[in-house]
């Protein structure tokens, strides 16, 4: 099978500095179209054909997959609009704002022979896939606790993040990560209890910082922080009956293009320089064209989706 041809809705800074060279650079993978309000923008990502109308994306043809990239808000209406043109969809996190969205378009991209998946790329990394391996392997033994953080101080005071209309808030911007995080070492636990929350708002309710404890089991206990106004802090740590690991450069969640670190018992392993985001193209595309390729759960997304709602 040939190259899957994907179509990207947005050329803002992510697409611009990231994900269109992920693309790009994927194997098994071309920038075939992008759709911008801005002409220009849209050439930039170097795509085959370039539009400014994103529903033009889905109506090409050749365009098999779409990659979502807009303000959250803007998720479901074109995640369902993908659905009904036939497309694959890679959705930025959050995919959607709510767990009844989420089962709901889940439930219509399988009913219509499509994947959609949440493009949380940080789930893509070799060190957080060997995190995952060796706390659902019984290498830690049984989980008890959990600290994901995941802070910045600075979002400029016009960006969509701050604007409850558009789906702001650092819970769902960066809190999202050491959620999923979370959820991808306790594949056993369906959901988890909200024994303390503690916020700063705006004005407009838009969450600046979200900590959270969360309860599993008997006693378990897992701590996460998203923030915009915190000093800047990607803290992971996970411990075990029979171990621990911890992530110490401080970029648990965002490491880009640098060989990475983990921490496990004492001893350290290594991980080469990594593109997450060209991995992610690269699995999603591989099992488009019905080869193997790993694909974040449903699951992880909907009980993800879950504890949003319960702390917001």
């Amino acid at each position: 099978m040939n190259d899957v041809n994907w179509g990207v809705l947005g050329a803002g800074w992510l697409v611009k500095t990231a994900t269109g060279h992920a693309i790009h650079n994927a194997q098994g993978a071309t920038l075939y179209a992008t759709g911008a309000r801005d002409l220009a923008r849209a050439e930039a990502t170097g795509a085959v054909k370039t539009y400014t109308e994103y529903q033009n994306v889905l109506d090409d043809p050749n365009v098999d997959a779409v990659y979502i990239c807009l303000s959250n808000e803007a998720h479901l209406p074109w995640i369902r609009a993908c659905i009904a043109a036939g497309k694959h969809v890679l959705c930025e996190k959050p995919m959607v704002l709510t767990e009844a969205d989420a089962v709901a378009v889940f439930a219509e991209a399988d009913a219509a022979g499509v994947l959609l998946v949440e493009a949380v790329w940080s789930r893509w990394h070799p060190r957080m896939r060997r995190i995952v391996e060796l706390a659902t392997s019984g290498s830690l033994g049984e989980i008890t606790n959990y600290l994901g953080t995941f802070t910045f101080d600075g979002v400029d005071p016009d960006n969509y993040r701050l604007s409850p209309d558009h789906g702001g808030g650092a819970l769902y911007d960066v809190g999202i990560y050491p959620l999923h995080g979370l959820f991808g070492v306790l594949p056993q636990v369906e959901s988890v209890s909200v024994l303390a929350a503690e916020y700063t708002r705006t004005d407009r309710g838009v969450d600046l910082t979200t900590k959270a404890t969360l309860g599993w089991g008997d006693g378990s206990q897992g701590s996460i922080v998203g923030s915009f106004v915190m000093p800047e802090s990607q803290r992971l740590t996970i411990i075990g009956t029979h171990g621990e690991l911890r992530v110490e450069d401080n970029e648990a969640f965002a490491s880009f293009g640098k060989p990475t670190q983990l921490w496990i018992n004492g001893h350290i392993e290594d991980f080469s320089s990594t593109d997450a985001y060209q991995v992610m193209f690269e699995e999603v595309s591989a099992k488009i064209r019905g080869k193997d390729g790993w694909l974040l759960p449903h699951r992880d997304s909907i009980r993800v989706a879950r504890t949003v709602d319960s702390l917001l």
